[in-house]
């Protein structure tokens, strides 16, 4: 068998156009994700019964059907209603729907580790909920689960690879393109598989490099991330 990885690699403009729109999902949908979920897990902790039935429909119905399903929803019924939104829009927009779910049980958990004295001083102090939550709870919550949040954002990128299915451009698609051009599947996806862990891995140093910041106590305790 004669692998003739020389072919792919001259079409390394469209690896590289491929590659730059799949961290742009990612970027993006970690961000909204991130924002989505935090709302959602503070609904869920909420003592209004209809925030949290509202919050636990939309978690449970996520995280119990293929992402696949959901983006051809999402992408079908915004057509169905008369929007027109490119394909990397509605990527962004199933991607943090579905990001958004997870991260909300993520940050759940994260919530209820802070001590119940906490909550309480806060109480104490006179501090709306808003303010609990912002002054008091968000930064420790964030660093107990910061290694399960990291390792679902990077989830999220690869499951990017799904949004090939509504022609978004990243680089799955991509992959597909240049393999029935070149007829040289195995070797296509041998590179693609490199470049999604060289992207991973990235993401680790980032996600590293930012908790380093955010988080000043563990670093000065030697303390992982």
């Amino acid at each position: 068998m004669t692998l003739d990885f020389t072919t792919i690699l001259l079409q390394w403009q469209l690896l590289l156009d491929g590659a730059l729109l799949t961290a742009k999902l990612a970027l993006i949908t970690t961000v909204t994700g991130f924002l989505i979920g935090t709302l959602c897990a503070v609904a869920r902790r909420s003592q209004s019964a209809l925030f949290t039935r509202i919050a636990a429909v939309y978690v449970e119905s996520i995280r119990n059907t293929p992402f696949l399903v959901q983006i051809f929803l999402v992408y079908f019924g915004l057509s169905s209603l008369g929007f027109s939104f490119t394909a990397f829009t509605v990527s962004v927009i199933a991607l943090t729907i579905n990001v958004g779910a997870y991260t909300a049980e993520i940050m759940r958990a994260g919530f209820e580790s802070v001590h119940k004295g906490q909550w309480e001083a806060a109480e104490t102090l006179g501090l709306s909920k808003w303010q609990q939550y912002w002054h008091v709870a968000l930064r420790p919550a964030i660093e107990r689960v910061y290694p399960s949040l990291t390792s679902q954002f990077i989830l999220l990128m690869l499951a990017s690879s799904v949004t090939s299915q509504i022609s978004a451009e990243e680089l799955t698609a991509t992959a597909n393109f240049i393999q029935s051009e070149t007829y040289l599947p195995f070797e296509t996806f041998i590179i693609v598989a490199a470049i999604y862990i060289a992207l991973s891995l990235l993401m680790r140093l980032g996600f590293w490099l930012f908790g380093l910041v955010i988080f000043p106590r563990r670093r000065r305790l030697g303390t992982p991330i």
